[in-house]
């Protein structure tokens, strides 16, 4: 090697390796959302500004109490729908009349943060729910439980691009939980809105 042709040192290497794309929606907060949810509540301290910290998604397959293959395939579609591994949930009680044991898995979760948490929000308001039949709109009154977090459901996993029709042995509902820091519910849908939730007027 000549005196010329050096090789790169560590500092340099890292240099050149790309930056992780930013998701859209984090990129929209930061530089859009965050400013004029300042101005819209007058909020003295850009820290004060409600952000979204994590969306919960439950999938419950009371079915799995007779076959677990049930839940095997609701975990391997909400793996597809997340981008992120769940846990099952277990049954915390016994219920005679729907033969569920305590401990049995009867369901399966998956919490999202930063990245993965915006790319989902992402595909959840852009391609999925539009594709849910005769879709009016999130009820405006509902869904809020007073500390600023919103749950919604919706019917049909199939609304999902991941999820191959063909493929699925059943349709399966979820409940999906919006986590945020905001003091009350009007701030928490203010955030949402502003993230394109649905709500119908």
């Amino acid at each position: 090697m000549s005196g010329t042709d050096q090789a790169p040192d560590a500092g340099q290497a890292a240099e050149a390796k790309p930056a992780r794309m930013v998701p859209r929606m984090q990129r929209r907060y930061e530089t859009e959302m965050r400013a004029a949810l300042r101005e819209q509540f007058g909020y003295k301290n850009i820290m004060q500004v409600p952000h979204l910290e994590k969306i919960v998604i439950n999938m419950g397959v009371g079915e799995a109490a007779g076959d677990q293959k049930k839940l095997d395939a609701a975990v391997g579609e909400m793996m597809l729908i997340a981008a992120q591994k769940p846990v099952k949930t277990i049954a915390k009680k016994a219920i005679a009349g729907f033969k569920i044991r305590e401990g049995l898995p009867i369901g399966c979760k998956v919490t999202l943060r930063r990245t993965r948490m915006y790319e989902f929000l992402d595909r959840l308001v852009t391609i999925a729910m539009p594709r849910v039949r005769d879709f009016r709109g999130l009820a405006p009154g509902k869904g809020f439980d007073g500390r600023g977090n919103f749950a919604m459901g919706l019917k049909e996993q199939i609304v999902f691009p991941e999820i191959n029709y063909d493929k699925v042995d059943q349709i399966r509902g979820m409940d999906i939980i919006f986590v945020t820091n905001a003091r009350t519910d009007v701030e928490a849908k203010a955030l949402l809105k502003a993230f394109d939730l649905p709500f119908a007027p």
